[in-house]
């Protein structure tokens, strides 16, 4: 069985396919990777990979033969460099400490540009998730308060949960005692 990147022959065939009349129709290439990706069982954030790994290949001659009259293409990929990173994260940490949300703080330092945005949204996600101790060292440079991890606000809403539950439990064993007490005042009256 003749593989390309993991997948069969066949696989990268029908995909390529599904893809090409998808986009003829004009369907973004986001929703395909996750329609496509749950019809095979397989994640969006895989399908996408691959397809930009298959698109890379051109120079195999059975990719091209599938991608022969297609007229896929996938932009290159700009990664950010250390100093655009940088400057990216103040940026976005500086609107945030306005009270804004992180989309409203990268659409505001992105000025409307959609691909800025979307690049800059992905970096600062993976910024969050792999270098939380970068960010943490931009918020102080920048005097800005540090960011709560997702687990410390996840602990916090649990936390807050608890109390609530903790207070309706209370309410209804003080509401139980007072009725106890007015019970007994007035079999002692009598």
């Amino acid at each position: 069985m003749n593989k390309i990147n993991g997948y069969t022959e066949e696989e990268a065939t029908g995909l390529i396919e599904y893809i090409y009349t998808g986009r003829n129709a004009g369907k973004t290439l986001s929703y395909l990777f996750e329609t496509y990706g749950k019809e095979h069982s397989r994640a969006k954030g895989s399908v996408r990979n691959y397809y930009y790994a298959f698109l890379k290949k051109r120079d195999d001659t059975r990719v091209r033969e599938i991608l022969s009259g297609k007229n896929l293409r996938a932009g290159e990929i700009k990664p950010f460099s250390e100093e655009e990173t940088d400057e990216m994260l103040k940026k976005v940490l500086a609107e945030k400490s306005k009270g804004v949300s992180v989309r409203k703080a990268i659409i505001n330092v992105s000025a409307g540009d959609e691909k800025l945005m979307l690049r800059m949204q992905n970096k600062y996600r993976n910024l969050l998730k792999k270098q939380p101790e970068r960010v943490a060292k931009a918020a102080q440079e920048a005097g800005i308060p540090e960011e709560k991890t997702f687990l410390q606000r996840k602990l916090e809403r649990e936390i807050d949960a608890l109390y609530a539950r903790l207070a309706v439990d209370l309410r209804r064993e003080n509401e139980q005692l007072r009725a106890e007490l007015e019970k007994l005042r007035s079999a002692r009256e009598e």
